[in-house]
C-alpha cells in the first residue's frame, strides 16, 4: 500500500473514552504527513445525515450504516477516513470491515468508573440520574472488540502517546508512508 491508498480507521469505545479527541489528533498528524484525511464524527453526522434518527438499536444501526457508506466512498477515493463512533455492536463493526476494506479497528478502552469521573458531556451523570435512558455502557450494551488491530488504554496513556501508537501502526503496516 502506498500513501495514495485510502483506508478506514475506525475508533470504537464507550462515550467519553477519547475517540473524537484521538481522531482529530490522528487527522492532524496524517495531514502533516501529506495524507488526505477526513474525520466522520458520529456526533456531527447526527446533525446532518442522521438527524432523523434516535438512539434505539435500529436507529444506531442505520446511523452506522450511513457512516459506513460514506467511509467506503471516501476511502476508495484515496482518503484516509477516521471514524470516531461508539458503534456498540460487533456485527456493525464487522460489516464496516467487510464493506470498506483497508480497515483498521482501534479500541479506545477506558474503565467505566474513569469515564463516569471524566464525563465531559455530562452523559453519565444524566444516565445515572435517569434523565437519559439509553446510554451505551449504562443502560445499553457495548460489545468489546474481539481482535482489534490497535488498543489504546486512555486511562493509562496520554493523548499524544495514544496518537503515536495509532500512527506508528499505520506506518509500520503500510497504510501511510513515514517521514
Amino acid at each position: 500500500m502506498s500513501n495514495d491508498r485510502g483506508f478506514v480507521l475506525w475508533l470504537t469505545g464507550l462515550p467519553g473514552a477519547g475517540k473524537t479527541t484521538l481522531a482529530y489528533g490522528v487527522m492532524n498528524r496524517l495531514k502533516a504527513m501529506g495524507k488526505r484525511v477526513e474525520v466522520l464524527d458520529g456526533d456531527e453526522i447526527r446533525k446532518g445525515l442522521s438527524r432523523d434518527l434516535g438512539f434505539s438499536k435500529e436507529d444506531r444501526e442505520k446511523h452506522n450504516e450511513r457512516v459506513i457508506y460514506v467511509a467506503k466512498l471516501l476511502s476508495r477515493n484515496g482518503v484516509a477516513t477516521v471514524v470516531p463512533l461508539i458503534s456498540p455492536y460487533r456485527e456493525v463493526r464487522e460489516k464496516a470491515r467487510k464493506e470498506t476494506g483497508n480497515f483498521v479497528e482501534v479500541y479506545v478502552r477506558c474503565p467505566l468508573d474513569v469515564l463516569i469521573q471524566r464525563d465531559p458531556k455530562g452523559l453519565y451523570r444524566k444516565a445515572l440520574a435517569g434523565e437519559i435512558t439509553n446510554l451505551t455502557g449504562i443502560q445499553d450494551p457495548y460489545e468489546e472488540p474481539v481482535s482489534p488491530e490497535i488498543i489504546v488504554d486512555t486511562d493509562k496513556l496520554s493523548i499524544e502517546e495514544s496518537i503515536n501508537i495509532i500512527v506508528n501502526y499505520l506506518i509500520s503496516n503500510g497504510f501511510v508512508d513515514g517521514f
